[in-house]
């Protein structure tokens, strides 16, 4: 079998001899599912959880008017809460992930809870008349925990949908009305520093070789990573023989077709992307986790764990390489920013702003971030900001109008 394979730089430093060889090698499987779309059923509003019957017909302020303040127990008015709203977005049309459900779920629980045990209240109030002095009160306890800035504004975060669940949007102030630094607790929408393990001078590939000859699937997985900016959780659900598809199988229009074959990930949300193997890089990466799990039905952790321990031994393995902030200065996160921003410079050949790169073009800059973010997982392009920094478009200065000495002369000069 021959391959026609694209010029296109490599991150694994292999040749296009060796590509040819480990293209021949890869195996597939024989996939009789349908083609699949860009979104997955998960995330469709039909597909949401069914209301109870006693609510059928009822909108959400008729259903919690039967939950009156003062009669109804506080926590089983959050529990309404998180029933009617806790699967949707605050801000977009759209679901959210199981762990963000459960997570937010279990914070708004603590968090009521927390009221009385730790910030002192006589009684847990209901949802509805939460105030600016509870919040500042839990800030206050959080603050005396010690807790990390990037956490406190995960549960303001947190907060600010429930206050939005009940029609209060604003509710939930900036981090300066909590009396927090707004330097350590603002979130910034664009990546500041780079965040990549090249950034930091660590060795990739001889990381990533100790890693494997520890633990293999740990290995594997950080080498999808690499290739393909893959999330943590996404490397591990990654099924190596079930999840490598034909073109035709993706569902994608002919004219976007890039390679042969294409990897599918699920990622946050449930969406689905169609990652192409078209690189030595990302060929090696997939051979390299077919040759680790047991069977073709296997995903890419230890099959004797689940994904909760999965996850865990992940991490584990990587905090006892010194991939973390506090030893190498990077987390595995940072080697989905390598991936991406790779990417990035593949498509412009240019550095990203994040490792100052220089003005793009708006068309050249805009159609390499739409691919980035779609590269990543996300929906959006302004997401690919996390990853490469804020947007530096070239601007055309508009020409200074000629005046003729005549014109400045008469009295039809504009600056007279």
């Amino acid at each position: 079998m021959h391959f026609l394979i694209p010029a296109r730089r490599s991150g694994g430093g292999r040749s296009t001899l060796e590509y040819n060889v480990m293209k021949n090698r890869l195996s597939f499987g024989t996939s009789l599912r349908r083609p699949q779309g860009s979104v997955s059923p998960g995330r469709l509003t039909a597909n949401q959880p069914p209301r109870r019957l006693s609510w059928s017909g009822k909108t959400a302020q008729e259903i919690l008017a039967g939950y009156p303040p003062g009669k109804a127990p506080p926590l089983k008015v959050l529990e309404v809460l998180l029933e009617l709203f806790n699967t949707l977005h605050t801000s977009l049309e759209k679901t959210v992930s199981h762990k963000t459900r459960y997570e937010r779920a279990q914070f708004l629980r603590r968090f009521f809870r927390d009221l009385k045990v730790k910030a002192g209240f006589n009684t847990i109030p209901d949802p509805r008349n939460l105030g600016q002095k509870h919040i500042h009160a839990m800030v206050q306890v959080w603050q005396q925990e010690h807790l990390a800035p990037a956490t406190i504004q995960t549960y303001l975060s947190f907060l600010r949908g429930l206050g939005m669940w009940m029609g209060k949007h604003g509710f939930v102030r900036g981090p300066a009305h909590y009396g927090l630094s707004v330097e350590e607790y603002q979130r910034h929408e664009y990546a500041q520093r780079d965040k990549s393990w090249s950034a930091a001078g660590v060795d990739i590939d001889d990381v990533i070789d100790q890693v494997h000859a520890y633990d293999q699937y740990v290995g594997a997985s950080l080498r999808l990573i690499r290739a393909m900016g893959l999330r943590r959780k996404e490397s591990i659900q990654f099924r190596p023989f079930e999840h490598v598809l034909p073109f035709s199988e993706t569902g994608l229009p002919p004219e976007s077709k890039a390679a042969d074959r294409y990897v599918r990930i699920k990622g946050k949300g449930g969406r689905v992307r169609f990652i192409p193997v078209d690189s030595p890089a990302r060929l090696a990466a997939v051979i390299l986790a077919q040759s680790v799990v047991c069977n073709r039905d296997a995903h890419m952790g230890d099959p004797a764990s689940d994904l909760k321990q999965n996850l865990r031994r992940f991490d584990y393995v990587l905090e006892k390489f010194g991939i973390t902030f506090r030893e190498l200065g990077v987390t595995a996160h940072g080697l989905r920013h390598e991936a991406l921003i790779d990417h990035f410079e593949l498509l412009t050949g240019q550095p990203p702003p994040v490792r100052g790169g220089v003005a793009l073009p708006r068309d050249a800059d805009q159609f390499a971030r739409k691919e980035v973010s779609e590269l990543a997982g996300h929906a959006r392009i302004r997401a690919s900001g996390a990853y490469i920094g804020p947007s530096v478009v070239m601007r055309t200065k508009a020409p200074t109008p000629a005046v003729s000495m005549e014109l400045s002369d008469s009295d039809d000069s504009p600056w007279q």
